[in-house]
């Protein structure tokens, strides 16, 4: 079964009220471009990350709001900010890193949801059963090409709010000389 790979930079999703810290009380998130999941945009708005060895500017935010803050980097960024930040699914904050995030009109320091996410697979009820997998279970996924490579452990993510596609970041696109619209077969253990 084929599954198609979506390719996330470094990013975050913001609560309602960091983000009126953020940019302004009652701050609108201004969508400039939908992404692969219904109802998902990437927004105009920007902040830099800041912890004690570096800092990296620009990180996109991605919205809607969500219940709370949760910011998303990649494995190399851990190096280059300085701070730990454990492999987990998104929503798997607790005891995760911490971060300073600055925006336009101030800056917070979040104690936890500092994350580099884990590989995994959007997926419909429909899908599931089509796949013969569950949410939470554990595939392996080929992708062909010049620099074939196969992902292992990646988590399976079930809800009829989804869309099929898999999601990597882009350290692990890059490695495997992956761009969007690369295609992907799982491997059922």
């Amino acid at each position: 079964m084929r599954v198609p790979i979506w390719i996330s930079q470094r990013h975050l999703h913001l609560s309602q009220e960091d983000a009126n810290t953020l940019f302004g009380s009652n701050y609108e998130l201004t969508p400039i471009k939908d992404l692969s999941q219904p109802g998902q945009y990437a927004a105009e708005e920007t902040v830099t990350l800041k912890w004690p060895k570096g800092e990296i500017e620009r990180v996109r935010i991605l919205g809607p709001y969500r219940k709370f803050t949760q910011v998303e980097i990649l494995a190399s960024d851990v190096f280059k900010l300085g701070t730990p930040a454990p492999l987990r699914e998104s929503g798997d904050i607790q005891g995760s890193g911490s971060i300073e995030i600055i925006g336009p009109k101030a800056s917070i320091i979040i104690p936890q949801g500092l994350i580099v996410a884990q590989r995994h697979i959007h997926m419909t009820v429909a899908d599931a059963e089509n796949f013969g997998v569950k949410n939470g279970d554990i595939v392996k996924v080929s992708v062909n090409g010049e620099r074939a490579v196969v992902f292992e452990n990646v988590v399976i993510r079930v809800s009829d709010k989804f869309a099929l596609d898999m999601h990597i970041d882009v350290d692990e696109g890059n490695a495997a000389g992956l761009a969007q619209g690369a295609w992907g077969e799982v491997i059922i253990r």
